[in-house]
């Protein structure tokens, strides 16, 4: 990474400041990642090796690599299959809110679009809750806008405290909050959280991210951290690949979770893996193709790294490519997917973030998996009273 406009490393009012001791060191090794320099060996011995680190997993983002996927595959799952068995994990998520502080080029979202925004209330909520419930979801994940002001951290908190009722995991993909507040949604019920960095490029997340808190890059590395600190027993990672360099990105995402997890052994590591989609006024940013083989090197990369992590592909990908890797490297799969606020429970009250490929309900998405011979299961743990 290079020195980037130095306003991005400064931290608002309020925010909590954390040991740059994880960002350091992933910094480092992005600096000097030349995905260029492996070979057809480095890549075959790699594929040998029963455990793998940092090194290894360089090589398996590298361009020569392209050329082993069907032997990473195959090692991915077996992976997949030794700390997973057949069972696929189901989840959908809810929109909440849609209002947003930050301008962040690429996202639907945006502050400066001129986009329908909307919060459900909190009858609404549990009307949304409700609906998605009688369909069998025991997992469900929250999202919101990144707006304090219209999505409180206590208006989320109702929102946990009503998901409860209902649903045995609660994840949520918000804007990155401080330890404590994090220990106050815990303790309302929520288990996980998903941040993505979007970019690891400094240079190109301030292009991207020109007003809000979001600017702020690293207090959103550290939201993970923060989240393990507050006590939520997972946390998510993952780039929008496609903005940047995606092998870059890549490498960042894994090195990043790797470190979170040698420093908080007991915390569940997850990927995500989005790629760029439509979204409103796409036209004024380009980004880089990422295309489903590229896609795919990247999550089997990340099962050969962390044969133990959570990783989820959503319905940004089509239904084809979904398909293809649930049992092989991806472990859990959402299904009846909105990405409007709402629309579970009758029409969508506000806008959505982007558009999404693979529109199938759950029951479509179970017979899938039966027929793959996979066991759809809806929670991977219980409350104990």
């Amino acid at each position: 990474m290079k020195n980037a406009n130095s306003d991005i490393m400064q931290y608002l009012d309020g925010m909590e400041i954390t040991s740059h001791e994880i960002l350091d060191k992933v910094e480092n090794l992005y600096n000097n990642f030349d995905y260029n320099i492996y070979t057809s060996e480095n890549v075959k011995k790699v594929l040998n090796k029963e455990i793998l680190d940092l090194n290894d997993y360089a090589v398996l983002l590298s361009p020569v690599a392209g050329a082993f996927l069907e032997e990473m595959a195959v090692r991915a799952k077996t992976e997949t299959f030794k700390h997973f068995g057949n069972t696929i994990s189901l989840y959908t998520p809810l929109y909440i809110a849609n209002y947003c502080e930050n301008h962040c080029v690429y996202c639907g979202f945006n502050c400066m679009n001129k986009i329908h925004r909307a919060a459900l209330t909190e009858k609404e909520i549990e009307q949304e809750l409700q609906s998605i419930a009688k369909q069998g979801f025991k997992e469900i994940l929250l999202l919101t806008g990144e707006s304090r002001k219209k999505s409180s951290v206590e208006y989320i908190g109702k929102a946990v405290t009503i998901a409860k009722k209902y649903f045995s995991t609660i994840g949520i993909e918000i804007y990155p909050l401080n330890s404590d507040e994090y220990a106050y949604l815990n303790k309302l019920g929520a288990d996980y959280v998903s941040v993505y960095q979007e970019t690891y490029n400094k240079d190109k997340y301030a292009e991207q991210h020109l007003l809000g808190s979001k600017r702020v890059f690293p207090y959103r590395f550290n939201a993970q951290e923060r989240a393990l600190m507050g006590g939520m027993r997972g946390v998510c990672f993952g780039a929008l690949l496609g903005l940047d360099d995606w092998r870059k990105d890549a490498y960042a995402v894994g090195c990043h979770a790797f470190y979170v997890q040698k420093k908080y052994p007991y915390a569940e590591i997850s990927f995500s893996c989005p790629r760029m989609r439509p979204y409103i006024n796409n036209s004024e940013n380009n980004p880089r193709d990422v295309h489903e083989r590229q896609l795919l090197q990247v999550i089997l990369a990340y099962r050969l790294l962390m044969p133990y992590a959570t990783i989820n592909i959503s319905t940004r990908e089509q239904k084809s490519f979904r398909d293809g890797v649930v049992g092989l490297a991806c472990n859990k799969i959402s299904a009846g997917s909105k990405v409007g606020v709402g629309g579970h429970d009758g029409e969508e009250k506000g806008d959505e973030q982007f558009d999404i490929s693979d529109s199938r309900n759950l029951e479509e998405v179970k017979e899938m998996l039966e027929k793959k011979g996979l066991q759809p299961i809806f929670t991977d743990s219980q409350y104990l009273i």
